[in-house]
């Protein structure tokens, strides 16, 4: 097949890794902002600041360590299965079954991986709720990654050796871009998705787009079906 300009050119990916949350279905579905308040109110029982101290802390343990788990551990000693329990019953209802994503992601020739700083509880209720279980070979969470999230450089180490991952045929779908960096340091193209994806102007993101499943859909493809 020759190369279409006007469409991405992904035919040398047999390797796709996507990141879940505000990746796989979209930032307006309200399941972070969900997720937000429920970090908050265990960082108030954990510390027993009040409410807007406890934002605010939540904030800084997330610039600082990636994650908010991150300084909940080293500063409070929490557990990191304990903090993961509080997402398990999360109301999936404002994220949507999506058949035109479904059917882009089935059209991906090779490995399709979920790269996420959630646990794997979540992610495999999330990846149910929206039909897409099946278009799945493996989930590596935060538990894989030994709760060092990313954009650590070592977690993308790890998740390379675990599958015998070659950056040079990989493609990571991220909604943010500082996760984009280090897999872009490593030699794997980057598709920053999202609603704020286009006003990028990072040089390190090879494709921008603001919503997944017409991207994946109009790519161009090794072996496409």
């Amino acid at each position: 097949m020759s190369p279409d300009l006007g469409r991405p050119d992904l035919r040398h990916v047999d390797t796709w890794l996507f990141d879940l949350d505000n990746t796989l279905y979209p930032a307006d579905s309200g399941l972070m902002g969900e997720i937000e308040r429920r970090m908050t109110a265990y960082v108030m029982r954990v510390t027993g600041l009040e409410r807007d101290d406890a934002y605010r802390l939540q904030k800084k343990y997330l610039a600082d360590y990636g994650l908010t788990l991150g300084g909940l551990v080293e500063h409070h000693g929490v557990e990191p299965k304990d903090f993961h329990t509080i997402f398990h019953d999360m109301p999936l209802e404002g994220v949507a079954q999506d058949l035109e994503l479904a059917a882009a992601i089935a059209r991906l020739p090779g490995r399709r991986l979920i790269f996420t700083n959630a646990d794997a509880f979540h992610a495999e209720r999330v990846l149910e709720h929206m039909g897409l279980t099946d278009l799945f070979d493996d989930i590596f969470d935060i538990g894989s990654a030994n709760y060092v999230p990313k954009p650590a450089p070592a977690t993308f180490a790890r998740i390379s050796e675990a599958h015998g991952i070659d950056p040079a045929v990989t493609a990571f779908f991220e909604d943010s871009e500082r996760n984009l960096a280090p897999a872009a340091a490593i030699g794997m193209t980057t598709v920053l998705v999202g609603p704020y994806a286009l006003a990028s102007t990072a040089s390190f993101i090879d494709y921008k787009t603001d919503r997944l499943a017409p991207f994946l859909a109009q790519a161009q493809l090794r072996d496409a079906a």
